[in-house]
């Protein structure tokens, strides 16, 4: 699944994709936020460790 803007990224489409990203995680919808990232991505909250989407 890709979303636009994609690579090679100008300044305007890189201002652009940094503005998404910061929407995604500004909402708080961690379910949103958790499709932004690969299956496998590791995330870390203080002392806890977790890996993918399910946790």
């Amino acid at each position: 699944m890709s979303r636009p803007p994609l690579p090679p990224f100008n300044v305007e489409t890189a201002k652009q994709k940094v503005r998404m990203a910061e929407d995604g995680w500004n909402g708080r919808d961690p379910e949103k936020v958790s499709l932004a990232y690969t299956p496998d991505s590791r995330w870390r909250n203080r002392a806890e460790i977790f890996e993918g989407r399910e946790n």
